[in-house]
């Protein structure tokens, strides 16, 4: 992206590494400290460390305020909107023998009115507007706005990571950070065009954030180097949209059901050798096309099974009448998209589209699904590609694709190409998901719905809805009381219950996952369902209160520490 003569840029920003929001024993601030207190702490932890400090929180209601004063003044539904309770705060004192949350500390999960929360933007300088002027006159001054009010976290920079890193630092965005806890290896340089062999031992996150901050002054860069798994829901709160590259499939899902639980749209992504993937989940994304207006005036209806036209607006200009019509996007949860959801009606009722499907979809799922098994690592023997082999028809099979598209050669070059990054490939689908970035904070584009394959073996970078069965969009994952309740394909999966087994089991530190420990705030026993639902209780524990119960928590990963809190906040065991 070209740039054009202006005054000399500022100069670049201090990166410093970034630590957790929260310190103390189980991640949050003392159950002691008063509400004003835990800001204080946040906003100078916040400060010190070098990443964007969460919004000040605002003062308790009183007979002179609206109830929720801080969501209300930035336009949410009061009425419609679903809130979940923010236990990194102090609670209120009790009321009745019950601990009531704050409710100036809840956080809207969305905003129903139009799909997506609010968000700050600020104006476009006369020296900004010099400089990206080409890209303005391409998407417009309002979407540059959006584009640099964009707070971005980008998660492991690797090659994929680093291209995707350059697009949207020279478009401008407001704040980059990028999060990586490993070291520059010589494997890196590679693919990875942001780092050099003096860079070999370093943090791969600081290295690479010394040329990003050269290539626009202007973006602030962050760098965090403690790594993803050290990170609880609430670090992803402050964040626009994050991108998570060349991770395991149950990292993507824990930070995808984070990003849901806080609106926050959510990408996945990765690399290897001549295939590669992106995977987007914006919950619901809202977006204008503007158009002639034709013989036939554009109504609202439903256009597919997740998009559809909620608004239609004309105007003059000159001769011409414009056709203004936005468009709904409805998502679904990586946990789904990547395994339990099938091919929509318009591929399965067509032999020739099924066809055409390219074999690195049903490959890329078998891969994810044997890294499930085994721990986060692919395969590497000869039993392991006997078992790759038998995941990778039952996924083809799963699929409804022709047994006769699945290929022993393609099979062999796919396990060939595992672990590997060529810089041709990451460009393409680094400049496929960054520009997908741009668009959605452009708001004028049609995203990606939802899963992009990319088969080097043909040269082709495919989009495929998949989805499953039943509710879309923010009604995928809603707020219910202190569980929300997502399907998971098979009944239904409690987030708060079997969701904490699985960060323990990925080796995610629970302690940091404030917004989720078990406070047994509002008492609740075990039943029958819940045990039918978790994998977490069985019939051992009918009658314990919840929290109680989830104590067996560690036993999936035994470098784990859970902590339970009793009605007034303090740790029982």
């Amino acid at each position: 992206m070209d740039k054009q003569d202006t005054a000399p840029p500022p100069p670049p920003p201090t990166s410093i590494p970034a630590r957790p929001l929260y310190d103390g024993s189980n991640g949050i601030a003392a159950a002691s400290e008063t509400a004003g207190q835990v800001e204080a702490a946040t906003s100078a932890s916040a400060a010190s460390a070098g990443v964007p400090a969460p919004a000040q929180s605002a003062p308790a209601p009183t007979s002179d305020t609206p109830f929720y004063p801080a969501l209300a003044s930035n336009g949410v539904d009061m009425a419609m909107a679903t809130f979940i309770p923010d236990q990194t705060f102090m609670p209120m004192p009790p009321v009745g023998g019950l601990q009531l949350a704050d409710p100036t500390q809840m956080l809207p999960i969305i905003q129903p009115s139009n799909g997506t929360l609010p968000t700050s933007e600020r104006g476009v300088s006369a020296d900004e507007i010099a400089l990206y002027d080409r890209q303005i006159r391409l998407w417009g001054i309002a979407a540059q706005a959006r584009i640099q009010s964009a707070n971005i976290l980008l998660i492991t920079l690797r090659g994929l990571a680093n291209e995707v890193a350059k697009n949207l630092v020279l478009a401008g965005v407001g704040s980059l950070t990028v999060l990586d806890g490993a070291q520059v290896t010589e494997a890196d340089l590679g693919a990875q065009f942001l780092l050099s062999e003096s860079d070999i031992g370093q943090n791969r996150a600081q290295a690479a954030s010394v040329a990003l901050a050269k290539l626009n002054p202007r973006v602030n860069i962050h760098v965090d180097v403690e790594g993803v798994k050290s990170k609880g829901p609430s670090y992803f709160a402050g964040f626009d949209i994050v991108i998570a590259t060349d991770l395991d499939p149950d990292s993507f899902n824990i930070i995808n059901t984070a990003t849901r639980l806080y609106g926050k749209a959510f990408y996945a992504a990765g690399v290897h050798g001549m295939y590669g993937f992106i995977f987007a989940d914006l919950i619901e994304h809202d977006y204008v096309i503007e158009r002639d207006l034709g013989n036939v005036a554009t109504e609202p209806k439903q256009e597919t099974r997740t998009r559809s036209i909620i608004d239609v607006k004309t105007k003059k200009e000159g001769p011409k009448t414009i056709e203004s019509v936005t468009k709904r996007e409805l998502y679904s949860t990586w946990l789904l998209a990547s395994d339990v959801a099938s091919l929509p009606e318009e591929y399965t009722s067509s032999k020739r589209r099924l066809k055409a499907v390219t074999p690195a979809l049903p490959c890329l799922r078998a891969l994810w699904e044997f890294m499930q098994r085994q721990g986060g690592r692919t395969p590497s023997n000869r039993e392991d590609l006997k078992l790759f082999t038998q995941i990778s028809t039952q996924k083809h099979k799963a699929l409804g694709l022709p047994s006769e598209t699945l290929k022993p050669e393609f099979l062999r070059s796919f396990l060939q190409n595992l672990g590997s990054e060529i810089a041709p490939v990451t460009a393409i689908l680094g400049g496929q998901l960054a520009q997908d970035v741009i668009n959605v904070l452009g708001r004028s584009q049609q995203p990606i719905q939802n899963m992009v394959v990319f088969d080097g073996s043909s040269m082709e970078s495919l989009m495929y809805p998949l989805h499953p069965e039943g509710v879309l969009g923010a009604n995928l994952l809603s707020a219910a009381g202190m569980d929300p309740i997502m399907s998971n394909g098979n009944g239904v999966m409690m987030p708060g219950f079997g969701g904490l087994g699985g960060l323990a089991m990925g080796g995610f530190d629970p302690t940091a996952m404030a917004p989720i420990l078990t406070p047994d705030g509002i008492p609740m026993d075990v039943n029958a369902a819940f045990v039918d639902a978790s994998m977490m209780f069985n019939g051992g524990v009918m009658g314990q209160m919840d929290a109680t119960a989830s104590m067996s928590l560690p036993n999936n990963n035994q470098d784990a520490t859970v902590n339970n809190n009793d009605i007034n906040g303090n740790q029982t065991s």
